[in-house]
């Protein structure tokens, strides 16, 4: 008895959901990312309007005064949805907890220089409250924003944020004790170097346009924070006390180099749309940029010399400046 194979080739009726095709043409097929981003977001049947807000639709392009014809442009160039994105940080978080094991197993926390143990204990640890408000800020853009496209990562870096948070918890525990986490609440609810940052992010907390607190957090905080907290810092420490810092810090090293990519594609794009756009943009970077450089000044010197500092954070705003120049954005 004989059996032949045969392969037989099936060609699909289409190539993806008919609002993708609408998109990308009816014979091209779609990625993940895209057949889970793109018109994801409802924009019919919403009945009511939310009793909490009456003057806006539950999901509203005008919450924001920026105005794009489609506010899908603003596709992430990570191509993440959920299961992309959860793989690509479960990879990021094996790295982590390696770190930490290989510090703890080690004895590497023990043996840490103390002076560059308070230094690093007074200004990481009070830094996860900063990361519990852009948790907050996060949840905003996503809840606020219109179109998946930018509400997705906005949540996405929300949760990160979240994860940073326990991140800096964690380093405190390691590097100290029980006592040093509450010694950074205090240092946060009642320092004088700390009480202008903890005022940019409460600030932050109430603005009613989420693309002006995308502007905020996103781009201005964070460019200019984490430069600062895990370039400039972490390399003064690891020249006192060599790479343990570096280690237990990894994570949000990391992340920030992926994260500004995301952040500069959608500065690029929204300034592309119009001169209106651009010019929103620019007023807000110059605001929010001049308030965080004030309020960043006081708890970098907890880490550098007052001369030191100032040059730290001149080099971090310069980068900063350079990204936005090459998205179009000069300020």
């Amino acid at each position: 008895m004989q059996i032949d194979l045969r392969t037989v080739s099936i060609t699909p009726l289409r190539q993806t959901f008919s609002h993708v095709a609408d998109r990308l043409g009816a014979d091209k097929a779609a990625s993940r990312y895209i057949e889970a981003t793109m018109d994801v977001q409802p924009t019919v049947n919403y009945h009511y309007r939310p009793t909490w807000d009456p003057a806006h639709e539950l999901f509203d392009a005008a919450r924001t005064q920026i105005v794009m014809r489609d506010w899908y442009a603003l596709k992430d160039p990570r191509q993440y949805y959920y299961g992309a994105y959860t793989q690509a940080r479960a990879r990021m978080q094996e790295t982590a907890e390696a770190d930490f094991t290989f510090v703890e197993e080690r004895g590497l926390a023990d043996r840490y220089d103390d002076a560059a143990r308070r230094t690093a204990l007074d200004f990481y640890v009070p830094l996860r409250h900063v990361a519990w408000g852009a948790n907050m800020n996060g949840a905003a853009m996503c809840a606020y924003g219109y179109g998946t496209a930018i509400t997705q990562p906005c949540l996405y870096a929300a949760m990160d944020q979240l994860g940073m948070a326990q991140y800096l918890t964690r380093l405190g525990l390691l590097l100290g004790s029980q006592g040093e986490l509450e010694a950074g609440k205090q240092a946060w609810l009642a320092a004088p170097a700390w009480q202008p940052l903890r005022r940019y992010v409460e600030d932050t907390l109430v603005l009613k346009d989420w693309f002006e607190l995308f502007v905020a957090q996103s781009v201005v905080l964070d460019g200019l924070l984490f430069g600062l907290a895990y370039k400039e810092v972490d390399t003064e420490l690891s020249h006192q006390a060599g790479p343990v810092v570096s280690m237990l810090t990894r994570f949000q090293a990391e992340w920030f180099q992926e994260h500004t990519k995301w952040v500069d594609t959608v500065v690029k794009a929204v300034a592309a749309e119009s001169e209106a756009n651009r010019a929103l943009l620019a007023g807000w970077v110059v605001h929010w940029r001049a308030r965080a450089r004030e309020a960043l000044e006081p708890m970098a010197q907890l880490a550098l010399e007052t001369g030191a500092a100032q040059a730290a954070l001149d080099r971090v705003a310069a980068v900063l400046d350079a990204r936005l120049a090459k998205a179009g954005l000069a300020v």
